[in-house]
């Protein structure tokens, strides 16, 4: 036998293996998933979901307030573009994953324009295939077991579940006042060992509709720098609000690209959610980070998309504006035809959601999960409960703004229905 081994040779003086003389014992395949997909809880409203599927199927006109999926469409110029880029040959390979330069530029061009920010498109900001996609990845280039991160809370799922995927840790802290936010920000990094590593911000909010002014990122600049928090901010609702009211960029605060980094997408006030064009721009190495995980994990998006979507940065401006005005006026047909109702609900100054408090007797007699499933159920109207968002939202509905006003009318119309039918008082419900 030879003295040295060749490990592309076979082995030739290796004895026979003899078959076995019994067979094993039958048992069934396992598939075991890694301990990050076992962290996660089952999902919250696979219940609703399941249910909304088999009542359409049954032929029921369920009127979905639950997603927030825009039902209008894009411009049509933006459209036209897509079309005609997607017919230049030149555009079917694959793509820069960071995005190619001249949309990066153009974020340059809004973040200037519209906030007074000066981004270097080249090292400051990156395409994401939607801000949903760049959240998930920025958390995998950020942090890994024993990191923690500070959420809002009541959460949006992904905040919670893209930095648990990451194996880190979350501590999650109220978010309704923000200057309790704040002070439990400043608690938390004073008193956990180890300290947080990042700090993850959401305003205008999802769920709750929550809004904040500037000076709150100029002192969420200055306790990321007394504690070394790296900062995202998750400015999905940047271009959807109401009654004058203007959501401020946390990179517009001073200091803020030393610290972190915003996201932001064109699936709602541009109604391009299914072309899945999102961006992240601050901080060059948080950027850098993000732009390596990803080289690992896609090409890009499409380049037709890229070059549409440069278009809609560039000239629709008054779109964009005028399909804020139609939210805004869904938003007070629901908000007044609930307060008909009876119930308490305090209209949104920003982004597509109405948050609105269980009434009652309900919120004290079942869980918000099983109220949803009454309205679904008996009245047709899909709504998103409130426990889908963490503890924080149990007694409250997430109900979307993107059916049109007669159909905001007509599920008023159903829920009241179906609560007058059902009331166990003698308290009127409303009409």
């Amino acid at each position: 036998m030879s003295d040295t081994f060749d490990p592309d040779l076979p082995n030739i003086d290796a004895p026979a293996i003899g078959s076995p003389t019994t067979d094993p014992v039958p048992h069934p395949f396992e598939v075991k998933f890694a301990s990050r997909v076992d962290r996660l809880p089952p999902y919250m409203f696979g219940r609703i979901n399941n249910s909304l599927y088999q009542k359409r199927r049954a032929g029921d006109d369920v009127i979905d307030l639950g997603m927030g999926n825009p039902s209008d469409p894009p411009d049509p110029v933006v459209i036209q573009k897509l079309n005609d880029a997607a017919a230049d040959v030149t555009n079917h390979g694959y793509s820069k994953s960071n995005g190619i330069t001249n949309l990066r530029r153009e974020v340059a061009s809004k973040y200037y324009r519209k906030y007074g920010v000066r981004l270097d498109p080249e090292s400051e900001i990156i395409a994401c295939l939607g801000s949903k996609e760049g959240f998930s990845h920025m958390c995998l280039a950020l942090m890994g077991p024993g990191d923690t991160a500070i959420i809002p809370s009541p959460y949006f799922p992904v905040h919670m579940y893209g930095v648990i995927l990451a194996s880190g840790n979350v501590v999650a802290l109220e978010v309704a006042d923000p200057d309790k936010f704040l002070r439990n920000v400043a608690y938390t990094c004073e008193n956990l060992t180890p300290s947080p590593k990042v700090l993850i911000v959401n305003y205008p909010h999802n769920p709750s509709s929550a809004v904040i002014e500037p000076d709150f990122f100029v002192e969420v600049v200055r306790l990321a720098k007394k504690y070394g928090l790296l900062v995202i901010h998750d400015f999905a609702y940047a271009d959807v609000a109401f009654d004058g009211y203007m959501p401020p960029s946390f990179l517009a605060a001073p200091g803020a690209k030393d610290v972190g980094v915003e996201f932001t997408t064109m699936s709602k006030g541009y109604n391009m959610a299914g072309w899945r064009v999102g961006f992240c721009a601050g901080n060059s190495e948080m950027v850098r980070g993000l732009g390596t995980i990803k080289g690992y994990y896609d090409y890009g998006m499409f380049q037709a998309i890229q070059i549409a979507a440069i278009v809609a940065l560039r000239d629709t401006e008054a779109y964009v504006l005028q399909q804020s005005e139609i939210y805004q006026g869904r938003r007070d047909v629901l908000v007044s035809g609930l307060r008909r109702l009876g119930w308490e609900v305090t209209p949104p100054k920003a982004g597509m959601f109405v948050w609105a408090q269980v009434p009652e007797p309900w919120r004290s007699k079942m869980s918000t999960m099983d109220f949803a499933m009454k309205l679904l159920e008996e009245g047709n109207v899909a709504v998103s409960p409130g426990s889908g968002f963490g503890a924080a939202g149990e007694g409250y509905l997430r109900m979307s703004l993107v059916e049109n006003e007669h159909r905001l009318r007509q599920a008023v119309r159903q829920i009241g229905k179906c609560l007058s039918a059902s009331k166990s008082t003698t308290e009127p419900i409303g009409t």
